[in-house]
């Protein structure tokens, strides 16, 4: 059977340079707004924020896309209702239209909020159900990771490689803490204190999508949490695996848009990454 090959343009327009086009407008926007007056509400917690830029930059992500490709259905954090339940029948919904985006406007909504500046902009596309193009751009460091299905991973201009580190104990993992303060957090505070004494040290930078990005740059060795959405996921999964690592569930089955507890890795600690989390 002839393999598929996966589409990067519809007529002259390509995929990647409208997500790279995408992320860098709204992350040079959000920037400018570091240290305004913000309104904050809350979703399922103290520590899951939204702003109005938040909002902002996802319709001025929806406006771009839909000027290149109307057709197109379009998954954003901000339009769908808090909570697991929402996120979990939002994704199942949508999953399996032709061309979908699947866009994070803000990924680190708190550290916004206090300026802490390690947030960034996750902008996917998934063709069929498989992510093909990934795109999260951090306008605090002004890095742009670009991933495109078969064709590599990068950082302006030069190609993404994974760390090298083969055991767990010579591992830097991070992990965040999750707003889900009855199923998630806990279950990541036991994770973390199983596998803190196993490993060269744990870092938490409030960025879901910038941890894995940091995964496939080889600056961590792995990253694990419970209970994120496909918004925090489908860009950096892609970049991870094209940077030659590995996105599985916790269970260890391939990544898929419907995943929510997560394990990245460089691909050499995987297993045992998984074996320690199958112990919490």
């Amino acid at each position: 059977m002839k393999e598929e090959k996966l589409p990067s343009v519809v007529g002259s327009k390509s995929f990647t340079a409208v997500a790279i086009n995408c992320a860098a407008k709204a992350g040079e926007w959000v920037k400018t707004k570091l240290g305004t007056t913000l309104q904050l509400n809350q979703k399922v917690s103290a520590s899951d924020l939204v702003t109005e830029i938040d909002k902002g930059s996802e319709r001025l992500i929806r406006n771009l896309i839909s000027t290149h490709f109307p057709q197109h259905s379009f998954l954003g954090e901000e339009g769908v209702e808090p909570g697991a339940d929402a996120s979990t029948q939002a994704i199942a919904s949508a999953k399996d239209a032709e061309y979908l985006w699947i866009v994070d406007p803000i990924d680190g909504t708190t550290n916004f909020v206090h300026g802490f500046p390690f947030f960034c902009v996750s902008i996917a596309l998934a063709y069929k159900g498989e992510v093909i193009v990934g795109v999260i751009y951090d306008p605090s460091s002004d890095e742009l990771f670009v991933a495109e299905k078969g064709k590599g991973a990068y950082v302006h201009g030069k190609r993404l490689e994974i760390s090298k580190e083969m055991k767990l104990q010579e591992s830097l993992i991070a992990t965040g803490f999750p707003p889900d303060q009855s199923y998630a957090l806990p279950l990541n505070l036991r994770a973390i204190a199983r596998l803190a004494p196993q490993v060269r040290n744990i870092r938490s930078g409030g960025s879901a999508a910038l941890h894995m990005a940091y995964v496939a740059a080889g600056r961590l060795t792995g990253f694990f949490e419970y209970n994120l959405n496909s918004w925090d996921l489908a860009a950096g999964s892609l970049i991870i695996q094209e940077a030659g690592g590995k996105v599985t569930d916790i269970e260890g089955h391939s990544y898929h848009l419907e995943v929510r507890d997560v394990v990245a890795s460089n691909g050499h600690i995987h297993q045992e990454l998984l074996q320690e989390l199958g112990r919490v």
